[in-house]
């Protein structure tokens, strides 16, 4: 069974802790400061790492969706 991620672009901060915890999958749009998503359904060796990322996020913008 895999996993998406999901961003919230509406109430991402550009902390860009993501980025430091899944760089292979969270990426920064710098002209409007928010997170990108470069891949929606990253392989399961990843899963350690969103989920990191996910529970760092101070804005709370970031989830895992089950497939």
């Amino acid at each position: 069974m895999g996993f998406r991620v999901v961003a919230d672009t509406g109430i991402c901060q550009g902390h860009q802790l993501c980025q430091g915890e899944a760089p292979d999958v969270f990426g920064f749009d710098e002209a409007a400061d928010v997170v990108v998503v470069l891949d929606e359904h990253p392989d399961e060796s990843l899963r350690a790492d969103v989920t990191q990322a996910v529970k760092y996020c101070p804005a709370f913008a970031l989830s895992i969706e089950e497939d």
